[in-house]
């Protein structure tokens, strides 16, 4: 029940997104309208974000103490 719950509210707010994403968009670059489905992250056949790849030196000095 939770998971329908999050998929409808995703419904309506990717129907809100694609609705002011199509008042803004210029038909000549982009002469295609946006659907509900490009803004909803639940959506049918979309699969998960990957997470980007990062060097382990970034990674190090993010985590490792400064002296």
């Amino acid at each position: 029940m939770v998971e329908s719950r999050r998929r409808e509210a995703w419904q309506h707010t990717s129907a809100v997104l694609a609705t002011l994403a199509n008042i803004h968009r210029d038909p000549k670059k982009k002469p295609r309208p946006f659907t509900t489905q490009e803004f909803h992250p639940m959506a049918e056949g979309k699969s998960p974000a990957k997470p980007p790849k990062a060097d382990i030196q970034l990674l190090k000095r993010v985590f490792v103490e400064r002296k």
